[in-house]
Parts: structure tokens; sequence; C-alpha cells
């Protein structure tokens, strides 16, 4: 499924944390200031020699569960259609939180390659409430919109949620669930934004599915060599921002020591 969108083996895709969209408590910015400054941080991480890039509204605090309104759905696909464009990577998108149909319809229209969908399989309960299965619905309108070029990557287990109504049902389970549903890859993080995955969970999921495992959060230049071989694919947001705090905007250092610490390994 990887091997389509990127060159290189064991990429990297750093995220773009779009600012606080327009309705949002914590929006002050136009939808063209917004643009602007992700089109900003894309060139940033580009020069850097990242391998894809992805955005998420992840200053959209407090998240609505499982839908957001057509003014988030119209400035992410701006959004995007403007990184797509100036930097002709792989990208990627979330729409927090859940709103896994809205997440599909920006990507079809930006021409974006892929989404991260939480609550593709089984159900958590997040911040926001219970998050539900959304496979089936979110395939369909898939097809309906004729999107099925873009490629769907789950988290399962998702960080920042209860899992005890599914305690029965292990990770890996989990995994091979999301790749009988029809993912196209799953997500493995750590317990909370920043925190690494374990490397036994990765295990878990690879034993229970074929799917590219993509590590989700806590991967830095200092730990990158311990999870290299467990990762088909790593998404970084947080250690790539000043002093490691996904709210500061991107320091360019960290994003290059982490690509030569990357490369160095490539070509071990």
């Amino acid at each position: 499924m990887l091997t389509p969108l990127f060159a290189r083996p064991k990429p990297v895709i750093a995220m773009i944390h779009i600012a606080a969209l327009p309705g949002t408590p914590a929006n002050t910015l136009r939808v063209s200031e917004i643009v602007d400054l992700a089109v900003r941080e894309a060139r940033l991480y580009q020069a850097a020699g990242v391998d894809g890039l992805g955005i998420e509204n992840m200053h959209d605090l407090p998240y609505l569960r499982a839908g957001v309104g057509p003014e988030i759905v119209a400035a992410m696909t701006l959004c995007g259609q403007a990184v797509k464009a100036e930097t002709g990577l792989p990208v990627g998108v979330q729409v927090l939180a859940g709103a896994n149909q809205e997440a599909m319809a920006v990507a079809h229209a930006a021409g974006l390659d892929f989404i991260r969908a939480e609550g593709f399989v089984f159900a958590h309960v997040a911040d926001e409430g219970l998050i539900e299965s959304s496979a089936a619905q979110l395939l369909r309108y898939r097809k309906l919109i004729g999107a099925e070029r873009v490629q769907v990557w789950t988290d399962v287990k998702k960080k920042h949620s209860a899992h005890a109504i599914t305690a029965d049902v292990s990770l890996g389970l989990t995994a091979e669930a999301a790749e009988f549903m029809r993912a196209s890859a799953v997500i493995i993080t750590g317990s909370v934004t920043g925190d690494p995955c374990r490397i036994e969970d990765v295990a878990e999921a690879r034993a229970h599915c074929g799917l590219p495992i993509v590590l989700g959060s806590g991967v830095t230049t200092a730990n990158l060599a311990r999870f290299y071989a467990a990762a088909d694919a790593m998404i970084v947001g947080t250690h790539f921002k000043v002093d490691g705090r996904w709210t500061n905007t991107v320091d360019p250092r960290r994003v290059e020591a982490f690509v030569t610490e990357l490369n160095r390994l490539r070509a071990t």
C-alpha cells in the first residue's frame, strides 16, 4: 500500500497542525492566513527532506465528535490543496475528532493521498465521547464519490482513549479486523500525543495482519534506531516542533536531525 506513494522505504510523514479554523474557540486568523501558515510549514518540512505530509485540525479544541461543519471541510480542503500544490509530496488528512467522511471529502477534493481515520473498527471512549465503528459508512461514501484512490490509514487502540469496552479484544485482533474491513494501513500509538508506542504492540499487530504498520506517536531522533526495524512508516508531529511542544512552530533543525538519522539507518 505504501509503495505507490513513497519512493523511499520507511517514509516519515510530518504533521502540519493547522491553525484554529473558523468557528472554533481559538480561531483568530482569516482562512487565507491559515492556508499561508500551512504552506510555510510544508516548505520547511520539504526542505528538510521528509517523505510526506499530513494536515490535521489539531488547534480546533475542544473537538466535535464524529462530524464537523462545512466551514471546517472547506478550510481544510483549501489547506490540503495548497500544501499538495506547493510540495508535490504525498499528503494525508485527519479531521478531528473521528470526522472520517469529512476527511475523505477533503482528500478527494484536494487531491490528497490518504486519510487518518479513528474509530474505523470496534468502538472506544475518547475525550469527546463514544466513537463507534465507521468502516462500512466510510468505504461506501468513498465509493459513492469516486475516491477509491484515497487510502485509509486507521488507528487501532487509539491514544487519548479508553478501551475498556473492548478489553476482551486485543490490539492484534483489532488490527486483524481493520484489515478484514479493508483498511490500507494500521497506526500504532502510545497512550497520549508525543508518547512512543510499545514495540510489543507493533509486533502483535504485525502478527495478526499483513497491512503496513505505521507508528503514529512518540518517534524521535533519539529512539528512531529502536523503532526503525519495527515500522513501515512513521508519522511525526510533536517532536518536530520547537522544544518538542505540539503548539509551537516547526524547528527545522529537529526535522533535519531526524531525517539525517533516518537516512543513516536506510543506508545500513
